[in-house]
């Protein structure tokens, strides 16, 4: 069976239009996929910030704590300092 040129020249352009719209779906899929990681990264990021915010408000809370027990605890020894000296 032989093709006329106008018929070669018409399966040819179907076959680059078709051959074109493959690529465009594959490259939106793989920009699609890309920016659903980039978005799960995000949201990852996130989360590990706000772990990151709640460890250091634990941490500020621990150390008031701990600088109010070293103060009454200085307040004790200064007593009991006094109390120690008034004996001699």
């Amino acid at each position: 069976m032989s093709y006329t040129w106008p018929e070669v020249i018409f399966f040819l352009g179907v076959l680059i239009l078709v051959t074109f719209l493959i690529s465009v779906f594959t490259v939106g899929m793989f920009e699609s996929r890309k920016s659903m990681r980039q978005a799960d990264a995000a949201e990852e990021l996130r989360g590990l910030v706000e772990r990151f915010e709640e460890l250091a408000r634990s941490t500020v809370e621990t150390q008031e704590r701990m600088a109010a027990e070293l103060a009454e605890l200085r307040s004790r020894t200064e007593s009991i300092e006094r109390i120690l000296r008034t004996v001699e």
